[in-house]
């Protein structure tokens, strides 16, 4: 016979059970995320894409489980900057809870949605974009991380030390690095240097500009890539290598591919401190009110069997302040 306390108990127990089960589900969030390459590359819980991986450790390290407590919805431009506003506009049509973008596809966000939070991974200038109000008070859907106080003027710096010629270095950039380009200008102009302009506006004019810089004798190339250059690292240092020129890049995918040198934000760790403002909007925080973060670590990566296969000698005061150097 069961006692008055084991029946209480066990009722208990039952009423308990069934307010568990009346419970609404937690909520998974679906967490947009557009990407410059293949959206193949940035799909699910192991991406093959290393910036996306970053973020997804970067959820993981806040106790985000992928599946229980979040997915991803991945789009990819394809190397194809006109693609940006369609894609930018599907996500908003899904009703995700936040988005993450690198710099050249957050202009077409900010024309798609003034309400969706937008993460910024590496805007190269937000304030000047119109992105945010301020970096200290963004007061808009954005927030996130800039690559404002990142010098081009250094790797034109890096690339000089590296091939000290008269001859005119080669500078391969597309239309939304125009920014950048500028600031590559201005470090030349006060230093007496010769450049020599190579713009791409889509993919197919990637060889016809090596095929100017080796016709002009440029003497060695600065990589400015965007949407349509840093999907084509591979085929970049390929060219790069085919042409006898010396380049260096802003990402070390483009080293990892081939090339020589590379000097900049790590991206992966820009898009793993992604996630921290993701968990902060995802707890309920207004982007309007989360200040713009700059970078914390960069990377200069050389590649010796990239040097060695150019008969490029590495002057040793840039091996001694290298991060890494390939062998």
């Amino acid at each position: 016979m069961i006692d008055r306390r084991t029946l209480l108990a066990g009722l208990a127990a039952v009423a308990a059970a069934r307010a568990a089960g009346a419970q609404p589900a937690r909520k998974v969030y679906r967490i947009g995320i557009l990407t410059l390459g293949l959206s193949a590359d940035h799909v699910g819980p192991e991406p093959r894409s290393a910036i996306t991986a970053g973020f997804l450790r970067g959820l993981r390290e806040l106790g985000y489980v992928y599946g229980e407590n979040f997915v991803t919805e991945a789009r990819g431009a394809e190397s194809r900057p006109d693609r940006y506003p369609a894609l930018a506009a599907e996500l908003v049509r899904f009703e995700v809870d936040v988005i993450v973008a690198p710099g050249p596809m957050l202009p077409a966000l900010k024309y798609a949605t003034s309400t969706i939070p937008v993460v910024m991974a590496g805007a190269i200038d937000p304030v000047g974009e119109g992105l945010v109000r301020s970096l200290g008070h963004p007061g808009t859907n954005f927030t996130g991380l800039s690559l404002q106080g990142v010098t081009a003027a250094k790797r034109l710096e890096l690339l000089k030390e590296l091939v000290p010629s008269a001859a005119a270095a080669a500078v391969l950039w597309e239309p939304e690095t125009l920014r950048t380009l500028q600031q590559v200008e201005a470090a030349a102009r006060d230093r007496g240097w010769k450049l020599l302009s190579l713009e791409v506006r889509d993919v197919g004019e990637i060889e016809g500009a090596f095929k100017a810089a080796t016709a002009a004798r440029a003497g060695a190339l600065l990589v400015i890539s965007g949407g349509i250059l840093f999907p084509q690292a591979a085929r970049i240092a390929e060219l790069a290598a085919g042409s006898r020129l010396a380049a260096i890049y802003s990402q070390r995918q483009f080293v990892e591919a081939g090339g020589l040198m590379c000097y900049g934000a790590d991206l992966s760790d820009l898009w793993r401190r992604a996630a921290a403002f993701v968990d902060k909007i995802l707890r309920g925080a207004k982007p309007a009110d989360l200040p713009v973060e700059q970078p914390t670590k960069f990377n200069l990566v050389i590649n010796m069997k990239a040097a060695k296969a150019l008969g490029l000698p590495i002057p040793q005061s840039l091996l001694l302040r290298a991060d890494e150097v390939i062998q």
